[in-house]
């Protein structure tokens, strides 16, 4: 365990009346307090659980590979503010890290694609293969099990976006035993019935105010699924279901 508690500092909210200080969970919340080296955030999309994973990254100096910003119609000067107004309490002092994000991991490659040209020797970092030489899948699984064997806090964003359900089994298993030599910390946004099975992992839920640890069995992605493999008759019509 690298973090022991996030706290939101309320009485640093520059406004209340703009994304995301205007969310009912981060002006209702004020501690996370973690217990588990394995950390997932759950929640509708827009709950915030990525904010404030990406305040989470600011606040550790995690850099996040992001894409150069676009120009907005209405911009908001508070969307990037987050991290300005929490406070992370350390076991024993900051640990470096990493940020992952499906929809910046391919920028991620090339980068690491155009360094190998010059320094081959990085490649052998990540399983001894190009990463672009292995389809999206492949590549993310390779990227977990090699650089979560180093010690640090690991942030991620929606990681099973491009797995199959087998390949998920197989982060479930990185992490599990990432965890279990005790140099790795993970925080995880998921919407992954499969990752959240995560033997000793802690849930917490962004659906409600203030955010709360949830036992598995009682999250909405197990119940939901469950009933739909139990029930799919009442989902789709016959003619959805009749695989001819």
């Amino acid at each position: 365990m690298h973090i022991k508690s996030i706290r939101l500092l309320h009485d640093r909210y520059p406004t209340c009346d703009f994304y995301p200080f205007n969310l009912e969970i981060l002006q209702k919340t004020t501690a996370i307090e973690l217990a588990s080296p394995i950390t997932f955030f759950i929640g509708e999309n827009g709950a915030g659980k990525s904010t404030l994973l990406k305040a989470i990254a600011n606040k550790s100096y995690i850099h996040i590979w992001d894409a150069p910003p676009v120009r907005r119609i209405k911009p908001n000067p508070y969307e990037q503010l987050l991290h300005q107004a929490i406070n992370i309490s350390w076991t024993d002092g900051r640990v470096p890290g990493s940020y992952f994000g499906s929809q910046i991991f391919n920028r991620f490659t090339y980068l690491l694609e155009e360094w190998a040209a010059a320094d081959p020797g990085l490649i052998d970092y990540f399983g001894g293969h190009s990463l672009m030489t292995l389809s999206h899948g492949q590549s993310l699984v390779a990227f977990f099990k090699t650089r979560y064997k180093i010690k640090g806090l690991y942030l991620l964003d929606e990681p099973e976006t491009a797995l199959s359900p087998r390949s998920q089994l197989d982060l479930v298993r990185v992490l599990k035993d990432a965890a279990a030599l005790e140099q790795a910390q993970f925080i995880i946004a998921t919407h992954s019935p499969i990752l959240l099975a995560t033997p000793g992992a802690e849930i917490w839920s962004f659906d409600a105010a203030p955010i709360r640890p949830i036992p598995y069995r009682e999250t909405d992605y197990y119940n939901f699924y469950r009933d739909f493999m139990n029930n799919m008759d009442c989902y789709l019509s016959p003619s959805e279901l009749d695989p001819r």
